[in-house]
């Protein structure tokens, strides 16, 4: 299993449905040493997925402690995530608050 660390849209059930074909149980953690913006999404099939056009994304700095989950995905599932968040992101691994090392997806 892969541990995935998400701060958007991700968290969101009708997504999570739509990509993994499962509800995910995720933990809270929180993320240091980035800070969130916000990115116009064009992609259609992503659109679709998450009824939004303004998602979160995060670029290194020095801003306030990010909260998110932590959630556990198979190899196939976290692939399933590469292919929804390919346009606007890169997918690197942190360490979060707890010492849990897991992949998040940052601005590209």
């Amino acid at each position: 299993m892969e541990a995935l660390f998400s701060y958007g849209t991700l968290q969101l059930d009708h997504v999570q449905l739509r990509q993994f074909g499962r509800l995910l149980d995720g933990t809270d953690d929180v993320l240091h040493g980035y800070v969130v913006t916000e990115i116009q999404i064009r992609d259609p099939a992503v659109l679709d997925a998450s009824g939004i056009d303004t998602h979160r994304a995060l670029v290194p700095g020095d801003g306030p402690p990010i909260a998110g989950k932590v959630f556990q995905l198979t190899p196939e599932e976290l692939e399933a995530a590469d292919v929804y968040e390919h346009e606007n992101y890169v997918r690197v691994r942190v360490a979060l608050a707890s010492g849990t090392r897991a992949w998040v997806y940052v601005r590209a």
